[in-house]
């Protein structure tokens, strides 16, 4: 199916073959998850092009792929002249936005085909992931199901003295003793002052009775990746804390309550963000509500004011409203869930009342 409709893509930019560079799309259509490699797609050959780091792994995971391997005689330029010389490919569609201007002048030169000819289409091509069949829905939801694990044991780690950095590693050590096989983002841990920075690095700033923390975090399972905030107060939370904790949950939940397919991610974000703005928070929520999920961290479409995109079951948006307020701290609250025509599955089960440790 994922095949056929590239096929489809093809014929409807006019283009004999694509070549695809970008991790994500090179494992959505051919299975393979190494590096640094290119998968050719045209109606009749299906290759992929790496290097003899990832021969076998190519092999055992592209199905349906036939596998080159360069050579210091044979490098991906020769490959490409060959492929497009056999198949009769007079228009390549590419990734222009993966592939760095240099790459693509170096293949350009030696692909035999003028530039011309070269037809952008990334874009619509990363656009073919945005709905998850079944499969994909279930290592998502799995994804989500550790990151929420990792939350209900790292309660049990926050205590005055403890580095961001420190939770961070035990995150990481968690998800990864626990089925993930990599991070999916850099982790958040965010304490204090430092809550006020939406994705603020950890440091070795230790924390401290009374602090908001703020937990930004996910894993991948099967290549598909996982996304949740939480934030809870170390102590008992001021009247302050509480109200702007009140408020963000709100906001979240007007959200959820509202989001469905038919929907446009500029609609969606407009739920929540009318609710901060009217509480008198507006100018302290400066990002977009949420974005897409799937072998990316980010993908479209996103909830945000400038996302006409209408939303379709089995999309993936995270939903994460925030209020960040300098020298003071700030809250985000973040949910994943399953786009539906009656409105959203959550695949987030982690608390979401005020956590008070």
């Amino acid at each position: 199916m994922r095949c056929e409709r590239l096929e489809e893509l093809l014929r409807e930019q006019e283009a004999d073959a694509v070549l695809m560079a970008s991790p994500a799309n090179i494992r959505y259509f051919s299975g393979f998850g190494g590096a640094e490699s290119y998968v050719f797609f045209s109606g009749d050959r299906r290759v992929i092009l790496t290097d003899s780091r990832y021969t076998l792994l190519a092999e055992q995971e592209g199905a349906g792929f036939q596998v080159l391997t360069i050579s210091r005689e044979r490098g991906y330029s020769v490959l490409l002249r060959e492929l497009i010389h056999d198949g009769g490919v007079s228009r390549l569609g590419f990734e222009e936005e993966t592939m760095s201007y240099g790459t693509v002048k170096r293949l350009q030169e030696g692909s035999g085909i003028p530039a011309e000819n070269w037809i952008p289409i990334e874009e619509k091509l990363s656009a073919l992931r945005r709905i998850k069949d079944p499969e994909e829905l279930e290592c998502l939801a799995r994804a989500e199901q550790i990151g929420d694990e990792a939350f209900s044991y790292i309660l049990t780690e926050l205590r005055p003295g403890v580095t961001e950095l420190e939770i961070a590693a035990k995150l990481e050590y968690f998800m990864r003793t626990h089925g993930a096989e990599d991070k999916s983002f850099d982790t958040i841990i965010a304490s204090g002052f430092h809550s006020a920075m939406p994705h603020a690095v950890p440091t070795s700033k230790q924390l401290e009775t009374g602090d908001f923390i703020t937990m930004d975090f996910g894993c991948k399972y099967h290549g598909y990746c996982s996304d949740m905030t939480r934030t809870v107060v170390l102590g008992k939370a001021n009247e302050r804390q509480k109200e702007i904790y009140r408020i963000v949950s709100e906001a979240q939940q007007a959200a959820l309550s509202g989001l469905r397919a038919g929907r446009t991610g500029a609609e969606v974000d407009r739920l929540a963000r009318k609710l901060i703005g009217e509480a008198g928070y507006g100018e302290y929520f400066g990002h977009g509500l949420g974005h897409s999920v799937g072998l990316e961290i980010h993908e479209k479409p996103a909830l945000s004011p400038s996302d006409a995109t209408v939303l379709k079951p089995g999309m993936i948006e995270t939903v994460e409203p925030g209020i960040y307020i300098p020298d003071f701290g700030g809250v985000r609250i973040e949910d994943m869930v399953v786009v539906t025509e009656e409105g959203c599955r959550n695949l987030t089960a982690s608390p979401k009342e005020l956590i008070e440790l």
